[in-house]
């Protein structure tokens, strides 16, 4: 298998061959394990190219034509390229581009919108949420008054009606939508119902979702929220980088809270990395591309339950899965060591109402963005899903044959 490097690896190797082998290194990683982590995938060489640009050296402090540094004049025309590109991709009125993370984005919309001891309906960290969904341990926790929503005890799936009296009894000044480990579709349409109807503003995380919302197959936040974050490069397949998109009437206070708010200089070539992924994402083939996201999905979550797995909520609509390992005796972190010896890469995740510590956990959450990107059909969901039933039963003995398999999928498609 051919394994190709930018040309500039080269000129890094002869004056820092440390981190030049470490790259090489990661290369190599990258082309023999299969990355089941569901919030990574695998960018394009265009956005790589934009990425590693240099762009990286332009200060551009403000925005288009508001630059508080000269020669700001072409990467006025890639920021608003990446822009208009975000608007026209999501049927936005307003888009900020600048956050340099998903969570930077959570909280612009945060300091933008609240003060200090604010009540907010966020999703448990326990049960799908994120750090930045108000978990004590995070800023978003410490500065305003989280109160957490969760998932039903007999569907683990979102139920509404609770949330919606919670919301009755708490008046939240937000409400925050979205998840990090949700399997199942959600119907913004009743959170944005939710708001209006307690006078909050409504604030949707779609950053594991918006590559499935760019091209229909997830219902958009777009029309029902105020405000819509993101980042880019998970189902996106996009740089690493945050996204705010909102209602126009917000739109001076949005960008207000990303600079001089909570940021200072933008990182150029990470948005102009950002204005290729929407140009991409804005294709046909993209569209086909999150087609096959979500079948895989389908496909790996059904082979899966057939092999005895515990799947949370019972599937999966969207691209990730997260599995309940208590019936097959085995931890996340001891099921994360043993596929990582096989060249097979999860992360381990609490489950709803977990009795392991976040160090251990009692899942996994995998999912297919990156591998449906490296060309996997559903003949390789079969193979994954057989790979992580004898990974969790049978790995002593079965350890060497997956190693082998695994090297000759990944062999077929290779990552260039």
């Amino acid at each position: 298998m051919k394994k190709s490097l930018p040309e500039n690896i080269d000129l890094l190797s002869q004056f820092d061959p440390e981190v030049a082998d470490a790259i090489k290194l990661e290369l190599l990683r990258q082309n023999e394990n299969i990355e089941l982590i569901a919030s990574e995938n695998i960018v394009s060489a265009s956005v790589l190219a934009a990425a590693g640009s240099i762009l990286t050296n332009k200060y551009a402090e403000g925005y288009p034509a508001r630059r508080y540094y000269g020669g700001c004049q072409h990467v006025d025309t890639i920021e608003n390229l990446a822009i208009e590109r975000a608007k026209q991709l999501f049927d936005a009125e307003h888009a900020n581009v600048q956050a340099h993370s998903g969570s930077q984005a959570n909280m612009a919309v945060y300091f933008a919108m609240l003060k200090p001891g604010d009540t907010v309906l966020g999703m448990n960290l326990g049960h799908g949420g994120h750090l930045t969904h108000g978990s004590p341990v995070n800023i978003s926790g410490s500065y305003f008054n989280f109160i957490p929503y969760g998932l039903s005890p007999e569907t683990e799936c979102l139920d509404y009606e609770v949330i919606r009296r919670l919301a009755a009894e708490i008046r939240p000044k937000l409400i925050v939508a979205g998840a990090s480990a949700y399997p199942r579709k959600i119907d913004f349409e009743i959170f944005g119902e939710i708001a209006k109807e307690y006078n909050a503003y409504l604030m949707v995380d779609m950053a594991h979702i918006a590559g499935l919302v760019a091209v229909g197959l997830h219902q958009s936040p777009v029309p029902y929220a105020d405000f819509v974050t993101s980042t880019t490069q998970k189902t996106l397949r996009g740089p690493r980088g945050g996204l705010v998109l909102c209602k126009e009437e917000f739109a001076t206070k949005i960008d207000k809270a990303i600079f001089p708010g909570t940021q200072g200089g933008p990182l150029m070539h990470i948005i102009a990395a950002k204005a290729v992924c929407f140009k991409e994402a804005l294709t046909p083939k993209f569209t086909e591309y999150q087609k096959k996201v979500v079948k895989n999905a389908e496909m790996l979550a059904d082979e899966l339950t057939k092999l005895g797995f515990n799947l949370v909520s019972g599937g999966t609509d969207n691209h990730l899965m997260l599995i309940n390992l208590k019936n097959m005796k085995i931890t996340g972190k001891e099921m994360e060591t043993r596929l990582g010896e096989v060249n097979i890469t999860v992360n381990k995740n609490t489950i709803p109402n977990d009795e392991e510590s976040p160090f251990v956990t009692s899942g996994i959450r995998i999912g297919t963005p990156a591998v449906t990107t490296r060309g996997f059909d559903e003949s390789a969901m079969r193979q994954i899903a057989k790979w992580l039933f004898l990974g969790a039963t049978d790995f002593d003995d079965s350890r060497a044959q997956i190693v082998c398999e695994v090297k000759e999928l990944c062999d077929e498609y290779p990552l260039f």
